[in-house]
């Protein structure tokens, strides 16, 4: 039995630098990086970024995929992947805050005139102007599992309102908490920005079309940390030109990188940014290592996806 290791993702992390931090926990383990061809009856768990065409039709005995991160979409919707391989994400805290990090630091920017005390100061411009009061700013946060909640306490930690919203009922301190889809709608009509760590699924791929967006708050800012496919560009392009949105940060595109002539890099009202919002998996790598430990005494899987719901 064997775990094999599929990255090629130069920009973040080698395969040899995984196996090196796994070796430690699972002594005694067969650990392939990327090309095992003369391996592959021994594999019982891809540790992957995303699947790449072959690989999974080539691991007959594959038993678990543990995704390298927490957006799953992409491996549960793969028509190679039997539905007999479980699927199991991470959930380390490294990440969770980076997104909340992530989603506070534009914000901020926004509140405090960041950028336009930038601009003047090149030009030699003296121009004061009040920053945006925290106490009467509406943040919203769509999605309240491990990350959106983390995200939505970050911002009430700061004194923001904060009216998070989820498919299901939760409770978190200091956030006013919402559920279910008829209350999106009023969600967004209330908030000045809107950040969305909602994942890919039936229910929330092309969420943001023309008629989601034009709930949104005169003036509001959509901020995207979840799956590229939340939203509709063309909607979302024709909202900020009709002058209802003031802004968006994306981070999560439908197609990544995004292509050189996409119509999001010159909008004046768009941030593009390369999806950096969460990087470091501090904390998670052990709980791949303990993945296979489970999977091969037969226990509960940590952090399993329902392959149903697509989460």
């Amino acid at each position: 039995m064997a775990i094999l290791i599929d990255i090629r993702d130069p920009s973040w992390m080698q395969e040899q630098e995984l196996c090196d931090l796994l070796s430690p926990h699972l002594p005694g383990v067969s650990i392939y990086c990327k090309d095992a061809a003369a391996h592959e009856d021994e594999i019982i768990m891809l540790a992957a970024v995303k699947l790449f065409p072959g690989v999974v039709k080539n691991l007959p005995n594959l038993k678990l995929v543990q995704k390298l991160g927490a957006g799953v979409d992409a491996i549960v919707n793969d028509v190679d992947l039997p539905d007999s391989v479980n699927v199991c994400r991470l959930k380390p805290d490294a990440p969770a805050q980076e997104i909340a990090e992530y989603c506070v630091a534009y914000v901020l920017q926004m509140q405090r005139n960041i950028q336009l005390h930038h601009d003047n100061a090149g030009r030699r411009v003296w121009k004061p102007l009040a920053p945006k009061r925290s106490p009467h700013t509406t943040i919203g946060v769509l999605g309240l599992g491990h990350i959106g909640g983390r995200t939505a306490t970050s911002f009430a930690a700061l004194g923001f309102r904060v009216l998070g919203w989820s498919r299901s009922e939760k409770r978190i301190d200091g956030v006013e908490c919402r559920s279910g889809e008829a209350a999106l709608p009023g969600v967004l009509s209330e908030c000045d920005y809107v950040a969305s760590i909602l994942p890919s699924t039936d229910q929330t791929r092309n969420l943001f079309d023309a008629g989601m967006l034009k709930n949104m708050k005169s003036g509001s800012v959509l901020i995207n940390a979840g799956r590229g496919d939340l939203i509709v560009e063309q909607a979302l392009l024709d909202a900020l030109e009709q002058g209802n949105l003031a802004g968006a940060v994306l981070d999560v595109f439908r197609a990544e990188p995004l292509p050189a002539d996409h119509p999001f890099w010159n909008h004046h009202k768009i941030t593009v940014t390369p999806h950096v919002s969460g990087w470091h998996l501090d904390g998670g790598f052990e709980d791949v290592a303990e993945n296979y430990r489970r999977l091969t005494t037969g226990e509960a899987l940590l952090h399993q996806v329902d392959r149903q719901a697509g989460y």
